[in-house]
């Protein structure tokens, strides 16, 4: 367990528009806060009475530490909130999804009314595959309309979906089907990623072979000539479509009744089956994505992620579904044909709330300002970032060449467990570069020692959860005890595995990992920060860090660099950094070597795999490998 350790915090604040505030959801986030934890049930209560319900509750929350439930004896199912009562109201042509391919003449567009009719036939389908209630279904997809089709109408009737990013490979595949016992996958025949055919189907073919809880395998076919289905298992996804009954009635659920398992990215060890309910996760992702992006009517809402992680799964599709947001969705990349592309697609469907990772806004800093210069982005309101820290450095880029000054960022801090955000900066908030935010009204977060005690401002220490919350998982699929040590690492509360750090005004610096510290002579230095002292080098694009065996200290530290494009390798320009990291940290934290590469390994959600460059420098074995970008 990590120590706790002295942080050099940073200083500037930028302050929104004093509109935004006033116009928000939340209004200030001190009497939001307050008014959450004078009656935390109440408050809950207000945010579930929002949305519609089969039943009511008898109660908001039980609590029996490490397990929850919540909304006791409700009745619902989240389709109807994402779909029904959208489609029964004002909203039935209001468009809820626009989708773009990799070729600018490739566009779709489902109004509320038309989604609707679209999830209900393929639950229909399903069922006439012999899926039902309680049944888990593999999602294995390119970002595209029947993606979040296919999602849908698994919670339509009562199945569990289990999505599997479409990125990854035949063996992470397998292991995901076979850990949920899939009884059905649904795929595509290909994907495209930077102008090239992905083959699904292949890996799918090669995946299912060890898998014997698969049934059927349904498959959007999406080029000509159309691929032949051979195998009896083997049916097309439009012609079951076409043949279902047009209207499907909402399963009811109960409260705690199971809605998704979904893998964590497994940088560490095995993936986890992580366990969402159907009731507490459907209002937690309801609730931060109406209060924390300030989401209104008009909004054009874009998150950049896929529905194949969390942050598709809540910021994607059920939290703005049910928010009846306006939702774009692209399978285009942000670097193909060139870096405009992204920026082009904010003028030409006028994007208002942008969210995406600081891995894409690094990517960006590095093709230069011209890229985001050559398109109007004035219709821009909100900003959002999500995945690793938000570096002060990519910060202010994201501020002052996309939102050009005047857009809010909201950098939000939450995982795969916790099913929404958890801290953030709330649209109308002082803002500060390198720091999330305090917590989401709602979500009492903390920064602790070992013992669990809060430790003072400027001291680091680890990342807790004091009290549970709606859309916390329920457990880890086929193993709970790894589920109780999120609660039994530090004594009766969540740990995240984070470190971080809080300010005087309760802001909150994640750090990184609480396994990413190296310690330098006794010194615990946290790879972030470390990370972050580069980066605000102007030759610096992205940087990793790691530990190496060091005969005097213990460890010392190691630094993989990716340059600017206008920058080249020299060893003058490692000097710079070190020299430069020395006056920004301290000697403590100066590399004692430094790499240029042109790559970091990445999971497919952008996390850096630091065990990955740790093993190749020792020459052993990484482990599992399987969510590696590349």
């Amino acid at each position: 367990m990590a120590e706790t350790f002295d942080v050099k915090l940073a200083g500037k604040v930028y302050m929104p528009d004093p509109a935004y505030r006033e116009r928000s959801w939340t209004g200030d986030w001190e009497t939001a806060y307050k008014r959450y934890l004078d009656d935390p049930d109440g408050f809950w209560a207000g945010i579930a009475g929002e949305l519609e319900w089969f039943a009511p509750w008898e109660t908001v929350r039980e609590w029996d530490n490490p397990y929850a439930r919540w909304f006791t004896g409700a009745k619902l199912n989240i389709t109807h909130n994402c779909l029904d009562r959208h489609a029964a109201s004002e909203r039935r042509n209001k468009v809820a999804l626009i989708w773009r391919g990799e070729d600018d003449e490739n566009e779709r567009i489902l109004t509320y009314r038309q989604l609707h009719r679209e999830v209900m036939r393929f639950a229909n389908a399903l069922k006439g595959l012999g899926v039902g209630k309680g049944d888990t279904v593999c999602i294995y997809m390119p970002l595209v309309p029947e993606q979040v089709v296919a999602m849908l109408a698994c919670a339509r009737i009562g199945a569990v979906h289990s999505i599997v990013y479409g990125g990854f490979g035949a063996s992470a595949l397998n292991t995901r089907i076979r850990d949920a016992q899939a009884k059905i996958v649904i795929t595509a025949d290909v994907g495209f990623r930077r102008g090239k055919r992905v083959p699904l189907k292949t890996i799918v073919d090669e995946a299912v072979v060890n898998a014997p809880s698969v049934e059927k395998i349904v498959v959007l076919r999406r080029t000509k000539p159309e691929i032949e289905l051979f195998s009896e298992m083997e049916v097309d996804f439009e012609e079951i479509m076409a043949a279902a009954a047009p209207y499907c009635e909402p399963e009811v659920m109960d409260a705690e009744d199971p809605l998704f398992i979904l893998h964590t990215s497994g940088t560490t060890g095995t993936p986890k089956g992580i366990v969402h309910t159907s009731a507490g996760y459907m209002v937690g992702a309801y609730y931060t994505t109406k209060y924390v992006f300030d989401l209104k009517e008009n909004d054009v809402y874009w998150c950049t992620a896929d529905p194949g992680w969390i942050t598709g799964h809540s910021y994607i599709v059920y939290g703005p579904l049910a928010a009846g947001a306006t939702v774009l969705l692209t399978e285009t990349t942000p670097d193909f044909p060139d870096p405009g592309i992204w920026w082009r697609i904010v003028e030409d469907f006028g994007v208002t709330v942008f969210y995406t990772a600081p891995t894409v806004i690094r990517m960006f800093m590095r093709f230069g300002e011209e890229w985001p210069n050559r398109s109007n982005l004035d219709t821009l309101r909100v900003l959002g970032s999500v995945g690793e820290p938000l570096n002060p450095e990519a910060f202010e880029w994201f501020y002052h060449n996309v939102g050009k000054d005047r857009c809010p960022i909201v950098d939000t801090w939450w995982q795969t467990e916790t099913g929404m955000h958890m801290i953030t900066t709330l649209v109308g908030e002082p803002m500060k570069p390198g720091f999330a935010g305090r917590p989401v009204p709602g979500v009492m977060a903390d920064v602790v020692d070992r013992e669990g005690n809060p430790v003072p401002p400027g001291i680091g220490g680890l990342l807790v959860i004091r009290e549970p919350w709606p859309s916390m998982m329920r457990t880890v699929h086929n193993n709970d005890e790894r589920y109780r040590k999120y609660w039994t690492t530090v004594d009766s509360l969540y740990t995240a595995g984070d470190l971080a750090v809080k300010d005087e005004d309760g802001y909150i610096m994640v750090l990184g990992r609480a396994d990413d510290i190296i310690i330098v002579a006794g010194h615990n230095i946290g790879t972030a920060e470390v990370e972050s002292a580069l980066v605000s080098h102007e030759a610096v694009a992205e940087a990793a860090v790691i530990g190496i065996p060091d005969a005097v200290k213990g460890q010392a530290v190691k630094a993989f660099v990716i340059l600017r494009q206008s920058y080249r390798p020299t060893e003058k320009l490692k000097g710079d950094l070190s020299y430069h990291v020395r006056m920004s940290l301290g000697p403590i934290a100066m590399p004692a070597a430094i790499e240029f590469v042109d790559a970091l390994p990445k999971t497919r959600s952008g996390k850096i795999m630091r065990r990955v460059l740790k093993a190749k420098e020792m020459g052993i074995d990484p482990g599992d490998i399987s969510t590696l970008e590349d």
